[in-house]
């Protein structure tokens, strides 16, 4: 079986591993990549999925790094069956139509901008037809029900207790040279996480390709989590202010109010202060958590039979329409606001930051991963300024960050996973992560287990033979394009030359318009200043 490794490759998102066996082709997951602007160029690259060729798609979750290509490839030609389990399928069709509105709204964003500069116009990366089709392909399989979509391939779909509806998938493939167990770990949860179950057990594979989100470190403790929750609500409510909690609208919004209706079981949340869903997405995935309570963990079982509902708090409210989000920044006084999206690169939490992340009596609290290069990520790693909607907003702002809600497995809880696997000389595949967390994890998997640990790049082909080692094929100039940074910094000096022989010329301009360009040049000096900084 040949594998290429087409996203989340030494990095978070854009998670897809096509593989080929015999005649077949197919791959599991379809993600989207998320990130800086060089990274979200992948995901016009549709040529190097050869959509026309793939026969299914096997969806590990929701998640859009895990999903949210699937409509392009079906622009470009897909037309097999995409499986996936029955609470996936029905997230799926709220997250999948809500992604081709974002496409469709930001490419007719772009295009007014591009018009008034007479440019030709851009398509959005799928539209709304493309993900009305994607539906229609989707095909619900239970957990432990095998499956074989040929007859030389035998899935079976596993709780990875991430999300409601998460799996890791075990595919059983026979070849000419051997039979072989391959797993694909999907996004590893944690043990004891609100609603959902923990991991199931699985102790054989021949190959196992495992998360490394957070190879490098543990989460907080789940209780002390609460604890700093309640910390940031009563630090902004005591200074009138809201408590702005960027979260992804499919598993961490849900775990929120359920951390929130803890909360106020406890008397830790003020009575008059009220909370706010602020996400369409975020309302609808409620509605299909509640759909499925059979999912659900013992102990949330537990709650319903009590007559409680962990997803549900007296002063809860839910704020569908534009007119009623742009209320609650009009609104004097506190608040909880959990909005999407969770890295806050898009979506409503935009507009709560512009309103919000001046005031020092606020608060931001970030209970997920923020990826690298999104503004999350920025006001994590300390940011001073940040910009949004091309308007420079400082960070005045208290800034939570509390790992303990992570729905991803830490690193020792990896490892304890790790532990019930019995195949000797099991090979592993690092994906899913950054790649000095990746470095991390791996030494400690081969001095803890002594097995053979790769670590992927992206484009990269690597062939699986029982018994054999590996055979990989990794195109650097693909993989890692060289920046000449020689010719960028020479390019900038030049410019820096030409400008410097024009200063006669920009005396002899009027005051006003000297004005203007000074301010231009030292928004220039600023931006080459921050980005000296960073080196």
């Amino acid at each position: 079986m040949k594998i290429q490794f087409l996203g989340a490759a030494k990095t978070v998102t854009g998670s897809c591993h096509m593989m080929e066996t015999g005649n077949h082709r197919f791959a599991v997951d379809c993600g989207m990549h998320q990130g800086n602007a060089e990274i979200e160029k992948r995901n016009l690259d549709t040529w190097k999925y050869k959509p026309s060729e793939v026969e299914f798609f096997l969806i590990t979750h929701a998640h859009i790094d895990h999903s949210g290509l699937l409509p392009r490839m079906v622009r470009d030609g897909f037309k097999g069956t995409i499986y996936c389990t029955p609470p996936t399928k029905d997230l799926l069709e709220i997250m999948l139509r809500d992604s081709a509105h974002i496409q469709e709204m930001e490419a007719e964003w772009r295009n007014k901008k591009r018009q008034r500069f007479g440019k030709e116009m851009t398509q959005p990366l799928y539209t709304m037809a493309d993900a009305e089709k994607t539906l229609s392909l989707l095909e619900a399989v239970e957990y432990n029900k095998p499956f074989k979509p040929f007859p030389e391939l035998e899935v079976n779909y596993m709780d990875a207790g991430h999300i409601l509806g998460s799996a890791f998938i075990e595919l059983c493939v026979q070849e000419a040279d051997g039979e072989f167990k391959a797993v694909f770990s999907g996004d590893l949860g944690r043990p004891d996480q609100l609603l959902i179950n923990d991991p199931s057990i699985i102790k054989d594979a021949h190959y196992l390709f495992m998360e490394s989100t957070y190879g490098d470190r543990d989460h907080k403790n789940k209780t002390n989590s609460r604890v700093e929750l309640a910390e940031a609500i009563a630090y902004s409510y005591a200074k009138n202010e809201k408590v702005i909690i960027p979260a992804f609208a499919v598993e961490r919004t849900q775990e929120i109010l359920y951390s929130l209706y803890l909360l106020e079981k406890e008397g830790k949340l003020p009575a008059d202060m009220p909370v706010y869903v602020d996400s369409p997405m975020a309302i609808k995935a409620t509605e299909v958590f509640r759909k499925y309570p059979k999912y659900y963990d013992e102990e949330t079982k537990a709650i319903l039979e009590s007559g409680g509902d962990p997803l549900d708090l007296t002063n809860l409210k839910f704020t569908p329409t534009t007119a009623q989000s742009q209320a609650i920044n009009l609104t004097a006084g506190p608040a909880v606001v959990i909005s999407a999206s969770g890295m806050c690169n898009a979506g409503r939490i935009k507009h709560h930051l512009r309103h919000n992340l001046w005031r020092p009596g606020a608060s931001v609290v970030f209970v997920g991963y923020q990826g690298k290069g999104t503004p999350g990520r920025r006001i994590v790693d300390g940011a001073e300024v940040i910009r949004i909607f091309g308007e420079e907003i400082a960070v005045k702002a208290k800034v939570f960050t509390i790992g303990g809600f992570s729905a991803h497995a830490g690193q020792s809880e990896m490892l304890e996973w790790l532990e019930h696997f019995t195949t000797p000389k099991m090979k592993i595949f690092l994906v899913h992560g950054e790649n000095k967390k990746q470095r991390t994890l791996g030494k400690l998997i081969e001095d803890k287990f002594n097995l053979e640990v790769h670590i992927p790049d992206y484009m990269e082909v690597c062939t699986m033979l029982p018994g054999q080692p590996l055979a990989t094929v990794v195109d650097e100039e693909v993989a890692h394009p060289r920046i000449d940074w020689d010719f960028l910094i020479a390019q900038t000096e030049g410019q820096l030359t030409t400008l410097r022989g024009r200063v006669e010329a920009l005396q002899d301009k009027n005051w006003i318009d000297q004005t203007d360009l000074r301010d231009r040049l030292l928004e220039i000096n600023k931006e080459l200043l921050g980005l000296a900084s960073e080196v």
